[in-house]
């Protein structure tokens, strides 16, 4: 499956350069690019013999990071950071190695610091693989700068640290 990017599609940074998402420096990762057309989110993967399970098909917890890593791309559509509390996919079908799917993903509703996120996996057949649900929950940029150190982790964290440090800023003029 090749992406065909009509004028109003943005390519995304990936997390960080060593993201197992979309990391392209990770090895063993899965190498998402990840696109944003209006208020979704999506990305190609082709998995291989590196995200295995049964012979010939990709493990469900391969699937399921491709998932939590591309839901978690909607945080550029929710403007804000925010952490995975829970995620379920559903197979639907076996998902044959080699073969290229593409996961969409978007936000379906917004409940105070709930982000609530859904997507779905399609082969190059045509054929729904998978689908998922998330909840995110939206954090300071603190959170994660307990964590590590956050100049690395992109674009994303910086224009949202900007935006905290503008709102902070007008509230001290206010």
């Amino acid at each position: 499956m090749s992406i065909s990017n009509p004028p109003d599609v943005q390519r995304l940074p990936s997390h960080t350069p060593t993201c197992m998402g979309c990391g392209p420096d990770n090895p063993h990762g899965l190498h998402l690019s990840v696109f944003r057309r209006g208020e979704e989110v999506y990305a190609d993967v082709t998995f291989d013999e590196r995200h295995v399970g049964a012979p010939g098909l990709a493990h469900g917890g391969a699937i399921a990071a491709a998932c939590d890593d591309l839901f978690g791309f909607t945080l550029w559509i929710a403007g804000t950071p925010a952490v995975t509390r829970r995620l379920t996919v559903e197979y639907l079908q076996p998902v044959p190695l080699h073969d290229a799917h593409r996961i969409a993903a978007r936000i379906t509703e917004r409940n105070g610091r709930a982000i609530h996120v859904t997507g779905a996996g399609i082969g190059a057949d045509g054929v729904m693989r998978f689908t998922a649900e998330a909840v995110f929950i939206a954090v300071e940029v603190g959170h994660f700068a307990a964590h590590g150190d956050i100049k690395g982790f992109g674009e994303l964290f910086a224009e949202l640290v900007r935006r905290a440090d503008n709102g902070a800023h007008q509230q001290e003029v206010q």
